[in-house]
């Protein structure tokens, strides 16, 4: 299996950029969205730098099985980050209204700030194992 750690970590960067461009614009849901799939493609990458293959959508549970544990707080933003994967999305996970209703400042200022510190451990962590 080659490397293609590098190639996830662009992209983790490439989707905060796409989360803060959302924020910027009022679209909260997708800000929301973009910055869990920041941080995911950002997790990915570290377990492929350490030659593992991991699948799935939850962050919290990829920062958990990764061979050293990041900081405690850093697993908490990513179940604050987990929680916007599927109802972003689906008008189907609200009782009513669109996803986009759902959705305001609080949460994508939040979001942002997680994938934030995610990508940046990531970052850091990569450095390390380069």
């Amino acid at each position: 299996m080659s490397d293609r750690s590098a190639d996830w970590f662009r992209q983790s960067e490439h989707d905060l950029d796409m989360a803060n461009a959302a924020l910027a614009e009022g679209r909260h849901d997708w800000a929301c969205f973009a910055a869990h799939q920041a941080a995911e493609m950002a997790v990915k990458a570290l377990h492929l730098s350490y030659g593992q293959e991991v699948w799935g959508h939850g962050v919290e549970r990829m920062l958990r099985e990764l061979p050293t544990a990041g900081p405690p707080l850093l697993a908490e933003g990513a179940k604050v980050l987990d929680t916007f994967y599927v109802p972003t999305r689906y008008p189907d996970s609200h009782p009513e209204g669109a996803p986009f209703e759902h959705y305001g400042s609080l949460q994508s200022i939040e979001a942002v700030k997680h994938a934030r510190a995610i990508v940046a451990f990531v970052r850091d962590a990569l450095a390390r194992t380069s």
